[in-house]
C-alpha cells in the first residue's frame, strides 16, 4: 500500500497543480523581463534572504514552495534574459531551447548509455554531426556533452595527456603520474582561468607551463612559441575572455600538427565564429588542432549548462575518461559516458539540438554576426561619448579604459547598482578596465543606446 507521502505526490502528478503553478509563475517572470532591473536591488536581495529558515520537520506543501520561489527567490535573479546584461559571457536563453529543456526535464532522462536513454544518445550523435559540419572539423571528430568549459577543457587535456603518455609507452591510467615521462605545456599568458585549473586538476603542474608573451590584443605571439614536439600540449584560444581576440591558428595549429604536438583550442564563446561566413576567418586553420572546447550556453544561447568537448582522437578521449562496471550495459550504439568525465548526467544535448534545428545555418549566422554588430555599435557609441575603447572589436568583447585619475571600481558599482545594464571589471595590461560582453540574442540596437546613456550618467555621478 502506498504511503501518505506517495499518495500526495501521485495526486500532484495526476492533477498537475504544482506544474501548472510553476508554468504560470514562469510566464509572469518572462512577461516582465524587458522592464525588470538587470541586477536585483538591495530590497530584492533582502527578500531572497527571508527564505533562510530551519528545515521544516514535516515538509511544506507544493503550492507554498512554488509561491515562495516566485515571490522571493525570483526577485534575486539576475536578468540574463533581458538585452542589457553584459557581465560574464552569458547568453540569454532562446525560447525554443527553454521549452525543450522543460520538456526534457519532464522526461527525466539519464544520459550515460544508449540503454539508459536511446533518445539522449541519438540526439547527442545528431548534434555531434551538426557541430562537426558547422565548425569545419575533421571527419571522425567526436563530441562529449558536459556542464561547461571547465569540464570540456579538462576532458580535452585529459585526452592529450593520455595520448602523449601512450606514445611514450606509459599507461597513465594504470601507473599514474609518479615516475611518468615529462609532458610539456605551452600557453599564452592570457589563458583563461579554466585552462589553468584543468592543468592543475590533471596533475600536470602550473609551474611547468611554458608561458609565451601575448600582443596588445592578448593573442599569443606566434614567433615566440618555442619549438614543439610530440610531448607537447599547445593551448590556444578562440576568443580572449577580455578582448575577444583569436590566436593565429593557421600558423600554430599547422606547426603543432606537423611536430606531433597536441593543440587544444579554448573556444568557449568564440568557436561559434566558425559558423558565420563573415567571421569564420577568425578561426581559419583551427581544424588542425586535436581538441576544442565550446559552450552552447554562451553564444548559442541555450540554457545552462551546455558545455561540449570536441576531439578528433576518439580513442584518447574514450580511454582518458573510461568507466567500467558489470552493471554498465554497453551497446553497439553511442554510449555518451565514454566522451565525458560524468556518468549520470541529464540529457543536456536535447536543448542544444532544439536550438540548432530552430536556427538552422542562416539563423546561427545571424545570431553570431548580430552579437558582433551590437558590440561594434557599443564601442562606436561609447567612443563618441569620449570613452576610451582599448581593443579591436573582432567579435563580441569590449574593453573600456577609465583614465588614470578615475575610479573604475566606483563607476562599475554605479552601473551595476543602477539596474539599467550590467557590466564587470577586469585587469588589462596591469590596470583596471571596464569589460563588456555582448552575448544575448535579445540585445537590440536600442538596448545598446540605453546602456551608453547609463555609462554617461554613471561617469557624471562618479565625477560629481
Amino acid at each position: 500500500m502506498a504511503s501518505d507521502l506517495q499518495n500526495r505526490m501521485f495526486a500532484e502528478l495526476d492533477d498537475k497543480e504544482p506544474l501548472e503553478a510553476a508554468k504560470q509563475c514562469a510566464f509572469d517572470y518572462l512577461d516582465k523581463t524587458q522592464e525588470r532591473r538587470i541586477y536585483p536591488s538591495a530590497a530584492d536581495i533582502e527578500a531572497l534572504r527571508r527564505l533562510s529558515t530551519e528545515l521544516p520537520r514535516g515538509g511544506v506543501d507544493a503550492a507554498t514552495i512554488i509561491n515562495d520561489l516566485h515571490n522571493q527567490a525570483a526577485r534575486g535573479c539576475v536578468n540574463n534574459i533581458g538585452g542589457r546584461y553584459f557581465g560574464l559571457v552569458t547568453g540569454g536563453v532562446l525560447p525554443v531551447a527553454l521549452a525543450a529543456r522543460w520538456l526534457a526535464d519532464a522526461w527525466d532522462q539519464n544520459a550515460p548509455l544508449f540503454k539508459t536513454s536511446p533518445t539522449a544518445a541519438i540526439i547527442e550523435e545528431i548534434c555531434e554531426n551538426w557541430m562537426r559540419d558547422l565548425f569545419g572539423l575533421p571527419d571522425g571528430t567526436v563530441a562529449g556533452f558536459v556542464s561547461g568549459s571547465s569540464l570540456a577543457i579538462f576532458s580535452g587535456l585529459a585526452a592529450a595527456r593520455y595520448r602523449i603518455f601512450q606514445n611514450q609507452g606509459w599507461d597513465v591510467n594504470a601507473k599514474g603520474l609518479a615516475g611518468a615521462p615529462p609532458v610539456r605545456i605551452v600557453s599564452g599568458r592570457h589563458a583563461h582561468a579554466t585552462v589553468v585549473k584543468a592543468v592543475a586538476l590533471l596533475g600536470l603542474g602550473i609551474d611547468n607551463v611554458e608561458w609565451v608573451d601575448v600582443d596588445d590584443q592578448g593573442r599569443i605571439m606566434a614567433d615566440r612559441v618555442p619549438a614543439l614536439d610530440d610531448k607537447t600540449i599547445l593551448l590556444l584560444q578562440a576568443g580572449n575572455v577580455n578582448s575577444g581576440a583569436f590566436d593565429d591558428f593557421a600558423s600554430l595549429c599547422a606547426r603543432a600538427d606537423d611536430a606531433g604536438a597536441w593543440t587544444h583550442v579554448d573556444g568557449a564563446f568564440g568557436l561559434w565564429a566558425a559558423a558565420s561566413p563573415r567571421l569564420q576567418h577568425l578561426t581559419a586553420g583551427m581544424e588542425r588542432a586535436r581538441s576544442w572546447s565550446v559552450d552552447a550556453h554562451k553564444t548559442l544561447n541555450t540554457p545552462y549548462d551546455g558545455g561540449i568537448i570536441l576531439c578528433r582522437d576518439e580513442e584518447a578521449l574514450n580511454m582518458a575518461l573510461h568507466a567500467a562496471g558489470s552493471y554498465l550495459v554497453q551497446s553497439e550504439d553511442r554510449d555518451g559516458m565514454f566522451y565525458t568525465p560524468e556518468l549520470s548526467r541529464r540529457a543536456r544535448a536535447i536543448e542544444i539540438w532544439a536550438a540548432l534545428r530552430y536556427l538552422g545555418r542562416e539563423g546561427i549566422d545571424a545570431l553570431v554576426t548580430g552579437l558582433h554588430e551590437r558590440a561594434a555599435q557599443f564601442a562606436e557609441e561609447l567612443s563618441a561619448e569620449g570613452f576610451n575603447v582599448l581593443n579591436d572589436i573582432v567579435f563580441n568583447q569590449i574593453l573600456i579604459g577609465y583614465g588614470d585619475d578615475g575610479d573604475p571600481a566606483a563607476f562599475v558599482k554605479h552601473i551595476q547598482d543602477g539596474g539599467e545594464c550590467w557590466v564587470g571589471g577586469a585587469t588589462w595590461e596591469g590596470r583596471p578596465v571596464i569589460r563588456i560582453s555582448v552575448c544575448s540574442w535579445a540585445t537590440t540596437p536600442e538596448d545598446i543606446t540605453r546602456s551608453v546613456k547609463a555609462f554617461v550618467a554613471a561617469r557624471k555621478a562618479v565625477a560629481g
